[in-house]
């Protein structure tokens, strides 16, 4: 379904409005119409306990809470305000098309609630990223820099500080480092940032977007409106097409990043050095240096890829080379990202748990060999003929788990069959599963070599979430150490 754009003024005082969901972004969304004086109805399909409480705290504030349905469409909504998670063809988006109402994200309602800046009488402007992997690290390196440049900033969006919380703070901030997923674009029709950037495109949510085409033209929905920059993976040729079909400012500009030696507009690496072509005076001829790869943490090349993308977010709102380097060095990854836990017997043991997609583990085993990969778990309809075949000269052994591990090992069977395979025991779950597939995979490995919990896939078949996966797989490895 489509939203009007041209919708965006709304009166909040008394207005009805439905919001879709009881999680973290439902709550967030509901408080703050509520305090605007909307009439708010929460609906969610669930019934459990947790949900009865979450109801009960908003109810105190006098919202509205119908739970058990989350389908039907109470008479006389003006609006829907959908958590992410929504799929477009839910039946309750199917009911609002049909009465004519708009249906936002918790970004588009963010976004019109923007308050002007005193300095400037403009809002905080929107330094924006996306893409299938690598969104929260590159935001995050992004708000180092414009804090290293003594900007009032946050990573917000899917990341950090709420998006709502975050364009109502009492104290406004000077500029905001947006993760937006593809799910939020989709729901944002009037978002225009100052300048955004589109990572990589790889199948991914395609159950909830219908196809790659459509999960493609929600993340470009990035670009609408940019001011300054359009920046892009000169690596990705389809965030490049992105960019191209993009209705953007005039004088906005296309600026590429990519690990090479940088052509004039973009932004590249020369002899170990990040480098920017493309906001310098006589850029034919000039670059400016902002750091190096080892201000870069950790160093790996997909790592560095996010750390060029941040630098021309930044480059592009004004921030000096000194900044980058700066913030650069200051930024620390969040956990399950490419994190060396230990070495062990001359093993080194790498928790990458956050690789829940294949494009996600193959940057990821790029960046080792040799390597004994574990991998496995819910492929989310992925198939994995193309991460094997592009990783196959890097495996020592591969351990497999969980319960489309059948995937991948015919995968493996056709492109690595020489390839040493042991499957986890079905059935167990939790630690117990991860104690034993680490003792597993040492067994595989020899001196020098690489345990990379890269899963390519989703955990909650054997484990709460990645995060879970990841700690028992370091606690696992800190037992194999004091074994």
């Amino acid at each position: 379904m489509t939203n009007n754009p041209q919708v965006i003024k709304l009166e909040f005082a008394d207005l009805p409005v439905v919001v879709a969901g009881l999680g973290v972004s439902g709550i967030s969304a509901a408080r703050v119409l509520r305090g605007l004086g909307a009439a708010v109805t929460v609906v969610d399909g669930g019934s459990g306990e947790g949900l009865k409480a979450r109801a009960a705290e908003l109810e105190a504030l006098g919202v509205a809470v119908r739970l058990g349905d989350g389908a039907s469409l109470p008479e006389g909504t003006r609006l829907i305000v959908t958590s992410p998670g929504w799929a477009p063809d839910s039946a309750l988006f199917a009911a609002a098309e049909a009465a004519g109402v708009p249906v936002w994200g918790d970004v588009e309602l963010a976004w019109r609630l923007r308050k002007p800046l005193p300095a400037t009488g403009e809002p905080a402007p929107w330094l924006a990223v996306t893409g299938t992997n690598g969104k929260t690290t590159t935001v995050q390196m992004l708000a180092s820099i414009l804090t290293a440049a003594g900007k009032r900033t946050a990573a917000v969006g899917n990341v950090g500080v709420s998006v709502l919380d975050a364009v109502l703070a009492e104290e406004p901030y000077d500029v905001l480092a947006v993760e937006l997923s593809s799910y939020q674009l989709h729901w944002a029709p009037s978002l225009r940032p100052y300048s955004a950037a589109v990572l990589n495109l790889a199948p991914d949510h395609l159950d909830w977007h219908g196809s790659m085409e459509a999960y493609a033209a929600d993340k470009g929905r990035i670009y609408e409106g940019n001011v300054v920059a359009c920046v892009y993976n000169l690596a990705d040729p389809a965030t490049e097409a992105l960019v191209r079909e993009a209705d953007v400012e005039e004088g906005c500009r296309a600026v590429g990043f990519g690990l090479g030696a940088p052509s004039p507009s973009n932004f590249g690496v020369v002899d170990g050095l990040l480098v920017d072509r493309a906001f310098v005076e006589d850029r034919a001829k000039n670059a400016a240096e902002l750091g190096s790869v080892e201000d870069v943490n950790p160093p790996a090349p997909h790592n560095i890829a996010n750390a060029l993308a941040a630098a021309a977010l930044a480059r592009a709102y004004g921030v000096e080379p000194k900044a980058v380097r700066e913030g650069l060095r200051a930024f620390r990854p969040d956990a399950h990202r490419i994190a060396e836990v230990a070495t062990v017997r001359e093993v080194a043991y790498v928790d990458d748990s956050k690789a829940t997609n294949t494009h996600a583990a193959a940057a990821s085993l790029a960046a080792f060999r040799p390597i004994v990969w574990i991998a496995g778990g819910l492929a989310k309809g992925a198939t994995f003929d193309d991460l094997v075949q592009g990783a196959a000269e890097r495996l020592r052994g591969v351990v497999l788990i969980g319960q489309d591990r059948a995937l991948i090992r015919e995968a493996l069977e056709r492109h690595a069959p020489d390839v040493p395979v042991i499957e986890a025991a079905e059935g167990q779950t939790g630690a117990v599963a991860m104690a034993e597939i680490v003792r597993t995979a040492a067994s595989l490995a020899r001196s020098g070599d690489t345990v990379l919990l890269a899963p390519a896939c989703a955990s909650m078949d054997m484990f709460t979430n990645y995060g879970e996966r990841g700690d028992l797989f370091a606690a696992a490895v800190r037992e194999l150490a004091n074994g």
